[in-house]
């Protein structure tokens, strides 16, 4: 095995926890940022560039047929053939957390529709299901079976939150385990059904999941009632005849009890796990090989990297499967770093990763965990890390990679700015308020001094005031200034009283007189 660090070039603050990775043909796409989207990638969904050890990303684009698809972390997501042996497949994502912390319980399908050195297109659905649909969730795998012609999904696992009826105000947003049970979907009829298990007792998250055929192994797992790993290896049966499925659970003995562990595939019938936590505060160094053959499963200790002294002495990590035997791993970056909230992070190129390039059939599905670090619940079961593809290399034109830097920093400026003192508008919580709201909140401006952009709901203003106060050409003082300038009016203008000009004097006609006539007028003059 061999270990690689690589770095993040052009946008390091969006590969945090809970993304997913997603791989078309050998081109890998990045999904699930932390925080909505941004004007530069409106889909959140990025090209994921490997170049020479460095990562960038470039936006991709969905068709005009595609629906809204949220930045979802910690989805449960795995590809969907026709039939074992297809070409064309497309990706199933389900639930997962969105930007508000709200969990999802859609389901929808992605697809790649053309790919060229300058635009990636891509096409979103969302499928509507019936009968026992599962609950909003994360932390869970989803898988694909493929039984007698037949192929449906299997859902299992996960974590949600407490149910409205039991919620009280301290523990609001607290997280359980979701019932063990196993749901299996048939999306060409659109119809889900679940099924209870006796040998599936706890609510388990964060395991591995290894489809082959008609079988799942999982392997692992956390649970948050007993605060546990389980030591146990399952192996469900699923039976799809013209008639109703039939599901069987087996316990097998040789499982590991490791929560957040990653598996790739090195082979046909080889993998190798890698990571996890044996506890809360217990990173697991140790890797194993898996060998499926036919109808068994074999796991056995297999050498492990030499860890650099970051790894072994951080806390946490994080990473999962990047295809063909290459796993990516990441760690907290420094507290101190010029970029906040970046981390460092790995390649693991297992033995074997350049020799097996066939496509592989076997379906992987882990949940790796990392806790994010306002998120504080138990130190392995934070939130997980996944990716779901494999690595690879771009030659298409740098031109159109994703700069984060060219983007306006609507922390501080824009409409995530602290407008005032009591502001509670933040990026990763705020949801529309007013009818007129999509993806930003409602500012207006107030005419204190320079002028200045508030939130329309941090001044508790109605819907009625604020399009009122938008349509109306009058100024607006916010509540911090609206003392002050209460007694500043603006002065009515004074119409000055207009005087009517003054008519000129008319002159006085003078009469022209001969010389005779002023002849006479001398005589009577001096007589």
């Amino acid at each position: 095995m061999s270990l690689q660090m690589v770095s993040t070039i052009s946008n390091p603050s969006l590969l945090q926890p809970g993304f997913s990775l997603l791989n078309f043909d050998g081109h890998v796409l990045f999904f699930g940022q932390k925080g909505w989207p941004k004007r530069s990638c409106p889909t959140g969904v990025f090209l994921l560039d490997i170049k020479q050890n460095e990562i960038k990303m470039k936006p991709a684009f969905f068709s005009k047929d595609s629906c809204y698809l949220p930045p979802l972390r910690y989805p449960a997501i795995c590809t969907l053939r026709s039939d074992a042996r297809a070409d064309e497949y497309q990706y199933i994502i389900h639930g997962g957390k969105t930007p508000n912390n709200d969990l999802s319980d859609k389901i929808y399908f992605m697809s790649l529709v053309s790919k060229t050195s300058k635009k990636t297109t891509l096409q979103c659905t969302e499928k509507d299901l019936g009968g026992d649909v599962p609950e909003a969730r994360y932390g869970h795998t989803i898988n694909v079976v493929h039984s007698r012609g037949r192929s449906m999904s299997v859902l299992f696992g996960g974590r949600s939150y407490t149910p409205l009826a039991q919620r009280t105000t301290e523990k609001w947003n607290s997280v359980v385990d979701c019932l063990p049970s196993v749901f299996l979907i048939d999306f060409e009829f659109g119809c889900c059904t679940s099924y209870i298990l006796p040998e599936l007792q706890d609510g388990l998250s964060f395991h591995v999941s290894i489809a082959r055929g008609d079988t799942i192994y999982i392997l692992g797992g956390h649970s948050l009632q007993n605060n546990s790993r389980s030591p146990n290896l399952y192996k469900l049966k699923i039976d799809l005849p013209l008639g109703s499925p039939a599901v069987a659970c087996t316990i097998l003995p040789g499982g590991i009890p490791v929560s957040s562990a990653i598996v790739t595939q090195i082979s046909d019938t080889e993998f190798v796990l890698v990571g996890g936590y044996h506890s809360d505060n217990q990173k697991r160094l140790a890797c194993n090989t898996i060998v499926l053959e036919d109808s068994k499963i074999e796991i056995v200790e297999s050498v492990s990297p030499e860890w650099t002294p970051d790894i072994k002495h951080c806390r946490m990590w994080f990473g999962c499967d990047m295809g063909k035997g290459s796993v990516l791993l990441g760690i907290p970056g420094a507290s101190k770093q010029i970029i906040p909230d970046a981390n460092y992070f790995y390649i693991l190129r297992c033995k074997g990763a350049e020799e097996h390039n066939e496509e592989l059939i076997t379906q992987i599905c882990s949940q790796t965990s990392s806790e994010d670090p306002g998120d504080a619940t138990p130190f392995e079961d934070s939130e997980e890390f996944y990716f779901s593809a494999e690595a690879n290399t771009f030659d298409a034109d740098d031109a159109d990679t994703y700069n984060e830097d060219d983007e306006e920093d609507e922390s501080e400026t824009g409409y995530w700015i602290t407008c005032c003192a009591s502001c509670n508008i933040d990026i990763n919580t705020w949801v529309p308020f007013y009818s007129t709201e999509l993806n930003k909140p409602a500012m207006i401006l107030c005419s204190s001094g320079a002028g200045h952009w508030v939130h329309a709901q941090c001044m508790d203003l109605s819907e009625t005031m604020l399009l009122q106060l938008s349509e109306a050409n009058v100024k607006y003082f916010c509540n911090e200034h609206v003392d002050l300038n209460k007694g500043l009016q603006t002065p009515q203008k004074v119409v000055s009283l207009k005087k009517p000009p003054m008519k000129p004097l008319r002159k006085k006609k003078t009469m022209k007189l001969s010389t005779s006539t002023k002849k006479f007028f001398l005589r009577r003059l001096f007589e």
